[in-house]
């Protein structure tokens, strides 16, 4: 390979994620598939990725987009099949491209086999130990064992008509395993090695502060079921991120370290901020963890600031390398959800009844696009989004007919859900599907204005955020990376409140205005590397630093 060989390759790392059922069909039968990744393996590499994570392509009767897994060691149909995969891993590898993918321990689907034996078992069958089942309160087990909500909304228990219910954090066709039982512990590193000795690169751990669960009879509510995450800093909810989940994961990390180089894998863990996530880090467990602090901030100077710097200190103080994220499948595209008014709150518009939502869309561009050099200008790893390199905004004409996302009936028609940030991408600016496939055929309705975004339309044009990225991708490895072994330096001007700006040992100064009105005057420096305006051009030096605008100096 033509990357790093070391154990730390992914410190520096650009990784793209790919939602493999909207990336790119190579059938025609509009669901994309692993050839037709494969088959865009060579715009990756011009985008100057290190590696891909796959979203999952496991079978999945799709009720929460192939987070429902049936069988974890085999391919969808309508993604292709083994073969396919293992093609898509020799020729990422032959690209010089790592290939990570996600692995759902925290449930399964309910078609998966030990399931559907455990729902036609006795209670307190080992089948239903593999599980989490208890039986009902009241006197006829009417009333679910616990207050505990379902991320989507609803009572976290569903009943199984017997008095006995059992448990599912998610969906209801997502039941909880029972972490407790060694089997389940057993399956997960048969899982794991099946996927190594396949040759992946790396695991992205779904849901990886949800695992250990308190499951003591009787077992106990929670003091406010409405906040679905931790609601104690020392890990004492019953639910989410309890201490027993990290000798889960320093049994992963000895069947990691077996390979050489050692496998990655990084843990999701969406609750609310706490210094706890960085356990995850540690390096006789994940090594590294997801910190979605600056994919959540709203865009302004004080709060991008305090996100990097908090983010930078405690991953440092782990001795792992912080992440950087700006989007994924679960989150309203940055390209419209920055183009919020500054002080506005994210989340309130994801749940309108349909109208979009106060988004200024030349504002939205225009921050967006200084997001990517923001995010690609720090140490560490970089997740890219697939389209948010092609600055796609979301998709705001689904209709309800047409939603998919399990949020949108069980928030009771108050959340939209994740549909429109995963509708199939636009490769070509006209033509079937948007070169999506050759046919036309889409599992989400593309809309019109895609051609505007399409590949195709941005690949080679000056100013496109598409030549941004590649630019700034490639920059970032002779001026950014191995920056997290090292250290930054804040270049705060008491006199400008509206510069976000730091340095960087290779001499790279990362200068942002945050103003949406006023120039600021250019950071003293020998030449403008990038800027995120669309009117740069290589060699520019403008005096003045545009409103809402990036530049990487040298």
């Amino acid at each position: 390979m033509s990357t790093h060989d070391s154990n730390d390759w992914w410190r520096d790392a650009v990784v793209y994620q790919i939602y493999p059922r909207s990336f790119a069909d190579s059938n025609g039968d509009g669901d994309g598939d692993l050839n037709g990744v494969t088959d865009r393996l060579d715009y990756l590499k011009e985008l100057g990725v290190d590696a891909i994570w796959l979203s999952p392509f496991y079978p999945s009767p799709q009720a929460d987009g192939g987070y429902d897994v049936a069988d974890y060691c085999a391919v969808d149909p309508r993604f292709g099949d083994m073969a396919d995969f293992d093609r898509l891993v020799a020729e990422a590898h032959a690209r010089g491209i790592r290939v990570i993918i996600d692995i759902v321990p925290n449930h399964t689907s309910y078609l998966h086999p030990w399931f559907r034996e455990a729902i036609a078992a006795e209670p307190g069958s080992p089948a239903r130990d593999r599980y989490v089942f208890r039986r009902g309160r009241g006197e006829h087990g009417e009333l679910p064992p616990t207050n505990w909500l379902s991320n989507f909304g609803g009572s976290a228990w569903e009943p199984c008509g017997d008095g006995w219910y059992y448990l599912h954090l998610f969906a209801r066709e997502q039941p909880d395993l029972n972490w407790d039982n060694p089997e389940v512990r057993a399956e997960f590193l048969r899982v794991l090695r099946f996927w190594c000795d396949r040759g992946v690169d790396g695991f992205r751990i779904d849901v990886s502060h949800g695992l250990a669960k308190d499951l003591r009879d009787p077992l106990r509510d929670r003091p406010d079921p409405t906040v679905l995450g931790p609601q104690a800093d020392d890990g004492s909810d019953p639910l989410w991120d309890r201490d027993e989940v990290h000798a889960i994961y320093r049994a992963w990390r000895r069947l990691f370290d077996e390979y050489m180089p050692a496998k990655y894998a990084i843990g999701e863990s969406w609750h609310p901020f706490s210094p706890r996530i960085f356990q995850y880090a540690r390096q006789d467990e994940l090594g590294a963890v997801f910190d979605f602090s600056l994919q959540k901030a709203a865009w302004g100077r004080d709060i991008y600031r305090e996100v990097i710097a908090r983010t930078w200190d405690y991953a440092r103080q782990a001795a792992t390398a912080p992440t950087w994220v700006l989007g994924n499948h679960d989150v309203p595209r940055v390209a419209s959800r920055i183009g919020l008014p500054v002080g506005a709150d994210i989340d309130t518009w994801v749940t309108s009844d349909g109208t979009d939502p106060a988004v200024d869309p030349v504002a939205a561009q225009r921050r967006a696009r200084a997001a990517a050099l923001i995010m690609l200008g720090l140490p560490g790893t970089a997740f890219i989004y697939q389209g948010e390199e092609l600055g796609l905004p979301e998709d705001f004409d689904l209709t309800p007919d047409q939603l998919r996302d399990p949020n949108w009936e069980r928030s009771g028609h108050r959340f939209k859900g994740r549909d429109g940030c995963r509708v199939p991408l636009p490769w070509t600016a006209d033509g079937p599907a948007f070169g999506f496939n050759d046919t036309g055929a889409a599992w989400l309705p593309q809309p019109d204005w895609y051609a505007g975004y399409a590949a195709s339309a941005q690949d080679g044009v000056d100013g496109s955020i598409l030549s941004l990225y590649r630019r700034a991708v490639g920059l970032r490895r002779e001026w950014v990376a191995r920056g997290a072994d090292t250290a930054m330096t804040w270049l705060d001007d008491p006199s400008e409140p509206q510069l976000l700006s730091w340095r960087l040992p290779s001499g790279l100064t990362v200068a942002v205005n945050c103003s949406a009105d006023r120039g600021l005057p250019m950071p003293e420096h020998n030449r403008v590397l990038v800027s995120s305006a669309a009117d740069w051009r290589d060699g520019d030096d403008p005096a003045e630093l545009a409103p809402e605008t990036a530049v990487w100096l040298a």
